[in-house]
């Protein structure tokens, strides 16, 4: 499921040349304590850009103790040549149990310690750590929208930019990683919502809902930016009827919702697309209204996309929101159905 979610993500950001969720140290381990490895009191934090090895000795004939993800947050606790002893802690662990579905999460891999080669490996005192582990989180993202690309490139693509927070936290790119992790956990657990038999439910509380606390924590975190606009953006998810059910009472109240938004976030980077979203269902009032007889609120409605529309044009006359709403109050004023069956 996953990679059609992220081909469409991808696409909509290819023209960004910078770029979620605050450090994950804040976040609590599930493994029990008598499990986890304890971090050395010192030692520069790391992740490693390929799947590793980790051997008893620094050597590859040595017994061989476990792979290292892409992705999972190590510690260095000395260097050896082109050898590094590392701690892999258990970050992945909860990564995994928020990105997993529903009903069940994929087993973690126990914290573990041992040798592995330096080579592939990013440590927060990396010359520009924090462009190298954004470029290859960017690069695991576009895989994962590749059928042929390995099954698990978006969670690597996440744990990469939750490194990146993690490890360079006065970068600028900070806030974009930030967001980028937040929104690869939030697609994986829309695709997994879309396919439950409660996803056609008309009340969006009696379905599932995607987990919003790392949306909230970017909007709390770095307000006022284009990524806390896309993260408010991202919630209205949870917000909209399942199914309409041909009922007005969907529509009219999705229309205040994205209505809200775009006024609360007049020059974000999906106002134009909350205004159209908002016609669109203007629209479908428009019809809906009409089928049940009730003219004059047919008419308000027609009257309302018509004012939104104009509002797009003004503000985003570029934006192919602006031109395909104006097809739609076209549409209206023609007399072709927007939803429903045509009633020529």
């Amino acid at each position: 499921m996953i990679f059609p979610v992220m081909k469409l993500r991808n696409l909509a950001n290819q023209t960004l040349l910078c770029g979620l969720v605050l450090a994950c140290a804040a976040l609590p381990a599930h493994a029990d304590k008598k499990n986890q490895l304890e971090k050395p009191m010192a030692g520069p934090r790391a992740t490693a850009l390929r799947i590793s090895w980790i051997y008893v000795a620094p050597d590859t004939s040595s017994q061989k103790l476990d792979r290292v993800q892409i992705g999972r947050e190590l510690v260095v606790a000395e260097k050896s040549g082109p050898w590094v002893r590392i701690y892999a802690n258990t970050d992945i662990q909860e990564a995994q149990d928020k990105d997993a579905p529903i009903l069940g999460t994929d087993e973690a891999p126990p914290p573990i310690s041992g040798w592995m080669a330096a080579k592939g490996i990013v440590v927060e005192t990396t010359a520009g750590g924090d462009q190298v582990l954004m470029g290859e989180a960017a690069n695991q993202e576009s895989l994962a929208s590749d059928p042929r690309g390995p099954a698990n490139a978006a969670q690597s693509a996440r744990l990469l930019y939750r490194r990146l927070v993690e490890m360079f936290p006065n970068s600028p790119l900070v806030p974009e990683a930030a967001w980028r992790a937040a929104d690869i956990q939030w697609q994986i657990q829309k695709a997994d919502v879309s396919t439950r038999p409660s996803a056609r439910e008309k009340e969006n509380w009696l379905r599932a809902q995607m987990d919003e606390d790392e949306m909230k924590k970017v909007i709390k975190l770095y307000p006022h930016t284009r990524q806390a606009d896309l993260a408010a953006f991202s919630l209205i998810d949870n917000k909209l009827c399942g199914d309409w059910q041909g009922t007005t009472q969907c529509p009219a109240k999705e229309s205040e919702v994205y209505e809200k938004y775009a006024i609360e976030h007049p020059d974000g980077p999906r106002t134009a697309q909350a205004i159209y979203l908002a016609v669109y269902r203007q629209a479908v009032l428009t019809d809906m209204y009409a089928s049940n007889g009730d003219d004059k609120k047919s008419e308000n409605a027609k009257s309302h996309a018509h004012e939104l529309a104009a509002k797009l044009k003004d503000h985003f006359a570029g934006s192919d929101f602006a031109w395909r709403a104006g097809a739609l109050v076209f549409k209206l004023d023609e007399g072709i159905p927007v939803y429903g069956i045509d009633r020529d």
